[in-house]
This record gives C-alpha cells, structure tokens and sequence, in this order.
C-alpha cells in the first residue's frame, strides 16, 4: 500500500501539489492502524489450500481488501457524521477545518464531506488496480462482497433512522455489513485464488459464518463500551448514533419504566456522558450485555471447531484459531 500510494501521490502531485492531499489523507487512514482482519482471512484461507504466502498476488489483494475497507470507513465516517477514526480527526472533518482556516468560499461542511467521498472513490479504485490479476472465481466472489457490503450499509442507514430494535433486522444488518464481509467472503477470496472454492466453500463458510457475527457483536459492544484510547472513537458513538444493534434489540425488549425511556434516547448525537453512562447502565440490567457475551464465546467456539474439521493445511489451522480468539476478545 505504501508503495502504490506513494508512487501516486509524486504522480498527481507534478500535475498539481493539491492532488498530492487527496492521497496523503488515504495514506494516513491506512497507516494509522486497524487490524488487518480481511487480508489475514484471506491470506490464511489461501495458504490452506495449499497457496503460497509469499505469493505476490495473495499479497495484492491483501492490500486491496485493506484499500476497499478505507473506501467503506470514510464514507461510512461521512454518513454518520463521525469525528474521528483510528484517533485522528475523520477525512471530512479534516478538510472541513482547513475550509474553515482558508477562509474559503461556500460551505465548509460540503466541502470536507465532499473531498472525503473522494478520497473513498480513491481508494476504491485502487483496490480495483491490484485485484486486475486475480482469477475470474476470484474476483467474482470479491465482486459479491462488495454488492453485500453496500446493500448492508443501506439496511444500517434505514434501520438507524427507523429507530427500531429488531432483533431479526438487527442480524441481517451485522451479516451484511460486517461479518460475511470481514471473515467469510476474504476466506472464500483465499480459496478460489488457489483454486479450491468449490472444495472449501462449505468448511471455510462453517468457520466464517459464525465468527463473523461473534466479530460483529463485539463491535456492538466495543460502540457502546468501548475505551476511547483503544477504539480511535468517541465512547458510546453507536449509543448516540442510534445503531440497530442485536444488543440494543435484546435491551429494548426487556427494558421498562426509567431504562425504557432511557433507551429511546439513543440516536441522539447530543447525548451527554452521563447520559451515555445511563444507558450503559440499561444495557448491563437488562442483561442484554451478558446476553451477548455469551453468544460470542458460543459462536467463536462453533467456528473454532469447525476450522479444526476441515481440510486445510495444519499451519492454517492453528492461525485461524488464533484468530478466532483475537476476534472474539479484542478491546479494538
């Protein structure tokens, strides 16, 4: 990623030096962290089947699922109106601050979330550039994660502003959006670049499927408990986005009186602390919290018992397990 990036901000940047800031915000964005979940998938679902690590188009579209995940959290950061990401300001609060500063025309709010939405083409296109190589199988599959990741973010954006706490909903929302896209489909990626989808469809999917919702119930509770130091986010933003959360749907069902009314105030981005703090309080209660705690650890160790059935190499089992583990119970 550096490289590519690198060699095209010195190329847009002889054509203009403003262009050269377009890439330096994606540049930053990627190296400011983030835990390369979907090239690890990828990468070890890969070398199961037999692949090569080193290979440089493993290595490829590892950097591309990275790029196609900047894509995502900018304009997701846009869409929610984020201030930060990774502990630094988000790519449109960025530019809507030197709109500010330049005392330029217009309205620096359009302005910063405009160039973000720039930034997220950008790097969607260059991820583009480094799956040209993969086989068709490949990218196929790298083509229908893209499709889900979209059509779960919308179900985000409606259920968000819908207010409603569906459990059902809820699911499918995480399934889209999060789970088939971060753990399934980069192992599914994986194995078609070696050529054994067909073969490993089903075991890689037996892993993934429920690993990928144990990630994104972690998420759920990372945004409503997390630590700020350790997220890159504000405490409670998904509290104060409103996001509809299979925590938040279990909440919702048993609340009553006081921690009711508590609830309904989520989606509310002028959610003080305190407030935050009560709701906090709700969720613990209620026991929504424990609730999905303990389907967490049910579902990480379904996957980890299913990795351990099925037919890749011995050196990816023991790295899927490990990062089962690291999915499940990361504090970031």
């Amino acid at each position: 990623m550096r490289t590519l990036l690198g060699a095209e901000r010195d190329r847009w940047s002889a054509v203009d030096p403003d262009l050269g800031e377009l890439i330096d915000c994606l540049a930053g964005l990627v190296d400011a962290g983030g835990k390369r979940l979907r090239p690890a998938f990828c990468h070890w679902a890969y070398v199961g089947a037999g692949g090569d690590g080193n290979d440089p188009m493993v290595v490829d579209v590892g950097a591309a699922f990275e790029l196609l995940h900047a894509f995502a959290l900018v304009h997701d950061d846009v869409m929610d109106g984020s201030d930060q990401r990774r502990g630094h300001p988000t790519a449109h609060v960025t530019f809507a601050t030197r709109h500010r500063q330049e005392g330029w025309r217009g309205e620096a709010r359009r302005f910063g979330e405009g160039v973000a939405i720039l930034v997220g083409d950008l790097a969607f296109v260059y991820a583009d550039v480094l799956t040209a190589a993969a086989p068709p199988r490949a990218r196929a599959v790298y083509d229908e994660l893209r499709v889900e990741l979209n059509v779960g973010q919308y179900l985000d954006v409606v259920g968000t502003v819908r207010g409603q706490a569906n459990l059902a909903t809820a699911r499918r929302i995480a399934s889209y959006k999060s789970g088939k896209y971060t753990v399934e489909r980069p192992l599914h990626v994986g194995a078609a670049l070696a050529g054994r989808l067909d073969e490993l469809a089903e075991p890689l999917s037996a892993y993934g499927l429920p690993l990928g919702e144990a990630f994104q119930l972690r998420d759920d509770l990372l945004g409503a408990f997390g630590d700020s130091s350790a997220t890159g986010k504000p405490v409670g933003d998904d509290l104060r986005e409103g996001k509809p959360t299979p925590l938040m749907a279990i909440a919702s069902q048993r609340a009553t009186g006081a921690g009711a009314r508590s609830l309904q105030r989520t989606g509310d981005p002028g959610l003080t602390e305190a407030e935050v703090g009560e709701v906090q309080e709700v969720l613990v209660a209620t026991g929504a919290r424990d609730e999905i705690e303990r389907a967490i650890e049910r579902l990480t160790a379904e996957a980890v018992d299913a990795v351990k059935r099925s037919p890749l190499t011995e050196e990816a089992k023991v790295a899927l397990t490990e990062l089962a583990a690291y999915v499940a119970w990361r504090d970031r």
